[in-house]
């Protein structure tokens, strides 16, 4: 059954769900958050999310080495865990006047908890629904928490081991959550599209019965719409104004332009998945046109010996299959037929089917 978000739904009958990840690209601007908001609803996501929480709410100020970010290859690295949050941080006084530009627009607004205060605080402000961040998928007593409000929840599942995942989903059913959607995640900034395994979607459905997704952290558009042929009902990405654009997030972010062209190339996976079909379906039948079939390629008189010379397999389709030619040469030809006439399943009051 489809959950319901608002007026939208996330299903496998509906839309894909597609999240526009602010995270810190508002770069400390209030403003700038704003514009953003006003761009994924031009760029025509179904919901703006926000992440909430405070530097010391993930971490302690502390400078050794254990706290410093430190794989050279990290968009990150040199920085201490608590700086980096303060700066990729959205102030929690900003929150409000963010979601009430995201109501007005009729956009839907949510966010990521990260602990127990910040959910207490979302629901202040009435959000419809809860993500759980790939490094929060382990924190139980916030599972549990964000299960108690009976909100749908969104987990992504980066860097969890399946047993993981089975807690995780555990916990949030016992504690009240009848909604859980699951993203497919690799937790890397940004992910290489051949370490995202997204053939993880259908194992994880069968798995949980419940809602997938994919968070994608990639650079390009094609992991997600991948993600959505093989059966992934939201899709999460990173969103900012201008690919130019520096900041906390900006190199793995997609801009308003390229967002729009996600959102179309989603959309587009979704229709093309269809149902399983063979034959010619309502749109095809103008391409018979350039299909083989048997037609009378002369004039030939009734009672005519019917040869190769006389009919033949030509385009277009409408007249009948080609693998009943041979079974018509040396046939006698019941009526007269003119250059063109098509040999249809009538010719020979349906003997020749």
């Amino acid at each position: 059954m489809a959950i319901r978000v608002n007026n939208s739904y996330i299903g496998a009958d509906h839309a894909p769900f597609i999240i526009a990840e602010m995270s810190g690209n508002h770069n400390n601007s209030l403003t700038r958050a704003l514009e953003i908001v006003r761009a994924a609803k031009r760029a025509g996501v179904s919901a703006i999310k926000l992440q909430t929480y405070k530097p010391e709410t993930l971490t302690i100020n502390c400078r050794n080495e254990d706290f410093l970010v430190s794989d050279r290859e990290s968009l990150w690295s040199g920085k201490y865990l608590y700086d980096l949050y303060a700066e990729a941080s959205t102030p929690w006084e900003w929150h409000e006047q963010i979601f009430q530009e995201a109501k007005k627009l009729d956009l839907i607004y949510f966010s990521s908890a990260f602990d127990e205060t910040s959910v207490d605080f979302l629901e202040t402000l009435n959000v419809p629904i809860y993500k759980v961040a790939s490094f929060e998928n382990s924190h139980l007593p916030l599972v549990k928490k964000i299960a108690k409000t009976g909100k749908p929840m969104i987990i992504s599942t980066g860097l969890a081991t399946l047993e993981e995942i089975n807690e995780t989903v555990r916990v949030a059913r016992e504690n009240g959550c009848k909604n859980i959607v699951l993203l497919k995640c690799t937790s890397s900034y940004p992910a290489d599209p051949a370490s995202c395994n997204l053939n993880t979607i259908s194992d994880m459905k069968e798995k949980f019965e419940c809602e997938i997704g994919f968070s994608d952290h990639t650079l390009g558009l094609g992991a997600s719409v991948a993600a959505v042929a093989l059966g992934a009902t939201v899709i999460e990405k990173h969103f900012t104004l201008d690919s130019s654009d520096v900041g906390i997030d900006a190199d793995f972010s997609i801009s308003e332009s390229q967002m729009k062209e996600f959102v179309n190339e989603c959309n587009s996976a979704k229709k093309a998945k269809g149902i399983a079909s063979y034959g010619v379906s309502e749109s095809e039948e103008p391409s018979l046109k350039f299909r083989r079939s048997i037609y009378a390629i002369r004039n030939i008189d009734q009672g005519e010996v019917l040869t190769s010379a006389n009919i033949g397999i030509i385009r277009p389709g409408y007249g009948i299959h080609p693998r009943y030619f041979e079974n018509l040469l040396g046939r006698i030809s019941p009526k007269s037929l003119k250059l063109g006439d098509r040999i249809d399943e009538h010719f020979y009051n349906g003997t020749c089917t």
